[in-house]
């Protein structure tokens, strides 16, 4: 196995017996599975072959972005849940737990920049007097 099959196997681990429900549908997803990690394989071949990197560090580098990507997004739902979701906004206990932070986590997790880009998003204003004052501009 080369390299790059080693990593999209972390990447995209196959499916076990007994750990699909129905279990009929099994099949369809180890297939599925295998085709992802072919997909990654190749993505990865690819970027190797543009950037003239080692195969590793692509894929750590894009493990790291797929993190960010995804506390980006609970940040973003966490605003939705709090900012903009009328009268009667969730609850910081149930947002915690969905989002396996703390109730102090979820009132710190995001900040007028993250609400801003929600309004941006949805196209409408936050519901709540809670809202934050607008994100500074970044820095350039």
């Amino acid at each position: 196995m080369r390299s790059q099959q080693h990593l999209a196997a972390i990447r995209v681990p196959l499916p076990q017996p007994g750990g699909i429900t129905p279990e009929d549908l099994y099949p369809d997803a180890l297939a599925e599975a295998e085709q992802a990690r072919e997909n990654y394989a190749f993505a990865l071949e690819a970027q190797h072959d543009d950037l003239q990197e080692d195969l590793l560090l692509i894929a750590l580098g894009n493990a790291r972005a797929a993190r960010e990507a995804a506390d980006r997004e609970i940040r973003h739902l966490l605003a939705y849940g709090r900012e903009f979701h009328g009268r009667r906004p969730y609850g910081l206990d149930a947002l915690a737990e969905a989002g396996g932070m703390s109730i102090s986590g979820v009132r710190t997790a995001y900040t007028g920049r993250e609400i801003d880009a929600v309004a941006r998003q949805i196209g409408r204003t936050p519901d709540s007097r809670r809202a934050r004052p607008p994100a500074a501009p970044e820095a350039s």
